[in-house]
């Protein structure tokens, strides 16, 4: 090995869990900390639980609650056709444009004598 390029190696380094567990491995550097270890995680525990990251499970859960408020407000009220602040036949005007830009770009219709 080439000497002077290689980072120091710390034989007995301590590894320090979020739940609480420590071990000694080898390492680079003296202490390493983690969120999650062997004595926590759902693979080695054989628990299921919601590893949350970033409060991404709660953010989930609030819109899940928001869109169940909303399914039963929506089924006890009248349905109505078109959308609030929608004008009346917007969509008949994309569906033309865009059978339109269709029809520019030459797909839809076959030359005669082509491949």
């Amino acid at each position: 090995m080439k000497k002077g390029i290689h980072p120091e190696y710390y034989p007995e380094a301590r590894v320090v869990c979020g739940c609480g567990n420590s071990f000694t491995t080898g390492a680079t550097k003296p202490l390493v900390k983690t969120d999650i270890c062997s004595a926590c995680h759902p693979f080695f525990t054989g628990e299921q639980r919601i590893v949350d990251t970033a409060g991404q499970v709660e953010r989930y859960m609030r819109r899940l609650e928001k869109r169940e408020e909303l399914g039963k407000a929506v089924g006890s009220a009248p349905e109505t056709d078109e959308e609030e602040g929608a004008e009346p036949g917007q969509g008949e005007k994309e569906s033309k444009a865009s059978s339109g830009r269709a029809a520019k770009r030459g797909k839809g219709k076959r030359k005669a004598g082509g491949r």
